[in-house]
């Protein structure tokens, strides 16, 4: 990786909340206008379900002095354009286009967006995973997250790390990685926490060359927490946690990585092995 750590993604639309992120080391202040479509895709999982707005973006912007802006818009539809050009305007460092499926959808976005701020593409959808090649070929993005939310359940699996078992995240970041294209996938939980255990799955980041990752609700959900000296201490004392636990892991060799690895498979095996047997 280029990066000397994981660049970490936190989703807000809080001012006071942005504020702690931005403090303690979050790189990346997320503003979520995703809307079109997403309740119907997850509507079984417990996932962000966006109320958040422009506004959002005018309000917290001026705010961080260390975090990015990063503002994910709708997938391509018709009032793209306008959504792109109200977003550049309200402030944002980096524009995200999800759930697109075709080279032709992410062009439109690149042309949309002109320079005027970063690009990353979200990675979620088969269809994306087939003509990957093409839109590497294209290029005219910054950078590219693979989305396991919605990707597993584009191909009809139980546990979106499963996607991490069969190749498929492993395939795609070898592709990327050919065109110098930083890269991410998926959130992390606290460490310690979560079916697939924080720890192992940032030691899979940095196998696969990813230098991106998206702090989950389970890493500190602040839509249901309103103690803001709680909140402070919690992401001081988790952040710090990830932190130093990236600097044990930096100098990892092969067998080190394999052996995570194997754990992983197998953690991920019994986890889908238990939900197909309900």
């Amino acid at each position: 990786m280029t990066e000397t750590h994981l660049k970490l993604f936190y989703i807000t639309n809080r001012p006071e909340v942005a504020l702690i992120a931005d403090k303690y080391g979050v790189d990346r202040v997320w503003v979520d206008l995703e809307v079109l479509g997403k309740d119907l895709r997850q509507k079984n999982l417990d996932t962000v379900k966006s109320k958040h707005s422009i506004s959002d973006i005018t309000r917290i912007k001026p705010l961080l002095t260390k975090s990015e802006m990063l503002v994910r818009v709708n997938s391509w539809y018709y009032g793209s354009i306008k959504e792109i050009d109200d977003v550049v305007k309200a402030g944002a460092d980096i524009i995200m286009l999800p759930f697109w499926k075709t080279p032709d959808e992410v062009n439109k976005f690149i042309n949309a967006v002109n320079g005027r701020c970063k690009t990353t593409l979200l990675l979620e959808t088969k269809e994306a995973v087939n003509c990957i090649d093409q839109v590497l070929e294209n290029g005219g993005f910054d950078e590219i997250h693979i989305g396991l939310n919605d990707l597993h359940l584009s191909y009809g699996m139980s546990f979106m790390f499963e996607l991490l078992t069969n190749g498929t995240v492993e395939n795609l970041c070898n592709k990327i990685k050919k065109y110098e294209i930083p890269y991410g996938f998926g959130g992390i939980a606290r460490l310690g926490c979560g079916e697939l255990p924080a720890e192992k799955v940032i030691v899979e980041h940095y196998r696969l060359g990813s230098s991106r990752a998206i702090l989950s609700r389970s890493f500190f959900n602040s839509d249901n927490d309103y103690d803001l000296e709680n909140m402070e201490y919690q992401f001081s004392y988790e952040l710090n946690r990830i932190r130093a636990f990236e600097a044990s892991i930096i100098n990892y060799s092969e067998e080190d990585y394999k052996n995570n690895q194997r754990v992983v498979n197998e953690i991920i095996n019994q986890i889908v092995q238990r939900r197909n047997s309900i």
